[in-house]
């Protein structure tokens, strides 16, 4: 009796938590690029965060939107994507303003170059407009053809978590290559942490494609790293830290 009596109480509260984790998923990939935003926005100072970041998460939401034509999956896992693609274009338009206002003789390079030497470093964000809608296209185009096969709609599921879960590498070779973190914000990589375990629970409880599970576990493990790259060069720095005219930006992931 007192089970059933409960039972008004118990519903809604599942109901509440299930909308309260789809809506995490939808905006806490997010959340950790604010401060970073605001920190490029404040100190006009963008070198200590790398575009590649952007490359990488555009390319892999615009693939898995294109997997959800061909497997439907849960919809907060797919406006997910479209909130991600949407802050990292922002995220990329601050980033190429901030670079050429500092920049003084700055020769002009577009996408239309096609120069290899220089992709994803062009002069203006519509340059990066034309190449991703180049890129959503043609794989639009190709995803529209093979729908009917299911190894490519597998492949393409399994290509767009994976490239997301190299998300890190660009960040963790940069830091490698600086021997330093100056500039990375640790409290982004932090929270970048926990919503990568909390969207890899997520995952596995939901029963998403194996494909999520996998390349979340991979994304855990590349974000720890970064983090032990933080404890190693604050306690044993490879080189003195440089100084300049801007305060040090919290650059993040």
């Amino acid at each position: 009796m007192e089970t059933n009596g409960l039972e008004w109480l118990v519903v809604p509260m599942q109901q509440l938590v299930s909308w309260g984790a789809a809506g995490a998923m939808v905006f806490g990939g997010v959340v950790p690029y604010i401060p970073q935003y605001r920190d490029i926005k404040r100190t006009q100072n963008a070198e200590g965060f790398s575009t590649y970041v952007c490359l990488v998460l555009l390319v892999a939401n615009i693939l898995r939107i294109l997997f959800w034509f061909g497997r439907r999956f849960e919809s907060p896992l797919l406006w997910q994507s479209i909130i991600m693609i949407i802050t990292m274009l922002l995220m990329l338009k601050l980033c190429t303003e901030v670079r050429v206002s500092n920049e003084l003789n700055l020769k002009r390079r577009s996408f239309a170059d096609f120069d290899l030497k220089y992709f994803w470093h062009w002069s203006k964000f519509t340059d990066y407009m034309q190449c991703v809608l180049t890129f959503t296209g043609v794989t639009g185009y190709i995803t529209y053809l093979s729908l009917d096969s299911f190894l490519f709609v597998e492949t393409l599921g399994f290509l767009a978590v994976f490239t997301e879960a190299m998300l890190g590498i660009p960040q963790l070779y940069r830091n490698h290559q600086n021997r330093s973190t100056e500039g990375m914000s640790v409290k982004m990589v932090v929270m970048w942490t926990s919503g990568d375990t909390f969207k890899t629970v997520y995952f596995i409880l939901n029963q998403a494609p194996f494909q999520f599970s996998i390349c979340g576990l991979l994304q855990v493990f590349v974000d720890i790293a970064i983090l032990l790259q933080v404890y190693f060069y604050s306690y044993y720095p490879q080189k003195p830290a440089s100084h300049t005219a801007h305060p040090v930006s919290t650059k993040a992931l």
